[in-house]
């Protein structure tokens, strides 16, 4: 997915050098919330390493964290362009000690959605010294612990929910599930597939980044597939934003007696590095079927069986 400009921040990424530093000073001044998530939404798609490129939900989560820094920092005498040394820690420590207010959730707030949060405002940050208006880093040496508990382990990938849930999707809703849980596709990319990326029994997936990669159909899949008319002039398969989608695989779920195994698309795409893995044992053919550019990255998608090497050590 590709990010969208506002109007506000277009207008900021088209001013002089002096005028976005004055802007930039003074909304950092006045703890101008909206006009600092302009300035980090200019820098993130100009300046940042990725660009334009930049992904419509790292805008938004970045976004999100700026809105929550800025009012934490006027509250607590955060001085935005003169930082103290140990304000990153401070907001760091807060943080981590906040009540969850996520739905049917208790506790603090999880280890990565601190880690979202500490990113956001070093992205602010980053904005900041590209607009000129300060060179302080107080997140430099702010230390944000890793989750203890591995990610393939908090959101474990559906194994046989995916069967018991496709009848009860309707045809469209169940290509899309198959095309995350056997084409291994982020449900971004599922959305955005046309019938033009289809080539025999291949499908053009135009990933993160702008990266393109060829992924192999199954039997499954390319059934699922046929016969689905386009619902959009230049030849989309679906027309769904991603909250209507969600809306409708946990309906589902729900429907299929799975109400509370459903945890969003990302364990469907675990699912099909986790079967991929389980048929080949070999993490580099499945880092590139899922469009993965590090195995490491790979290795969280899959699910390996308890004692895995039984066999392997059995006569050392």
């Amino acid at each position: 997915m590709t990010l969208v400009r506002s109007s506000d921040t277009l207008t900021l990424i088209n001013l002089t050098d002096q005028a976005l530093r004055v802007r930039a000073v003074e909304a950092a001044s006045t703890y101008d919330t909206e006009t600092l998530v302009q300035v980090t939404q200019a820098y993130m798609t100009t300046g940042s390493r990725k660009g334009a490129r930049t992904s419509a939900k790292t805008l938004a989560a970045y976004s999100l964290a700026v809105r929550d820094f800025v009012p934490w920092a006027q509250k607590n005498g955060v001085q935005l362009l003169r930082p103290g040394r140990r304000d990153g820690g401070r907001y760091v420590a807060q943080l981590q000690t906040r009540p969850s207010q996520g739905r049917g959730k208790s506790g603090t707030l999880s280890a990565a959605t601190v880690a979202q949060y500490v990113a956001g405002a070093r992205a602010l940050y980053r904005a900041l010294r590209w607009a000129g208006a300060t060179e302080a880093q107080p997140f430099e040496d702010a230390h944000v612990p890793p989750d203890p508990t591995p990610g393939i382990v908090k959101n474990p990938p559906y194994m046989r929910e995916v069967d018991d849930v496709l009848p009860h999707c309707d045809a469209r809703l169940a290509a899309l599930l198959l095309l995350c849980a056997h084409a291994g596709l982020r449900v971004t990319e599922a959305l955005n597939v046309k019938v033009s990326d289809f080539q025999g029994g291949q499908l053009t997936v135009h990933g993160k980044g702008g990266k393109v990669r060829r992924v192999p159909l199954g039997r499954r899949v390319r059934t699922a597939l046929q016969g689905l008319a386009p619902l959009t002039p230049d030849g989309r398969l679906f027309d769904w934003q991603y909250h209507q989608v969600q809306y409708r695989m946990r309906q589902a779920f729900t429907a299929a007696g799975h109400s509370l195994a459903w945890r969003g698309f990302h364990a469907a795409r675990k699912h099909s590095g986790t079967r991929l893995y389980r048929a080949t044992k070999d993490f580099t053919r499945v880092g590139l079927f899922l469009g993965h550019s590090s195995v490491d990255t790979t290795r969280r998608y899959v699910a390996l069986e308890e004692n895995d090497v039984q066999n392997e050590v059995e006569d050392f």
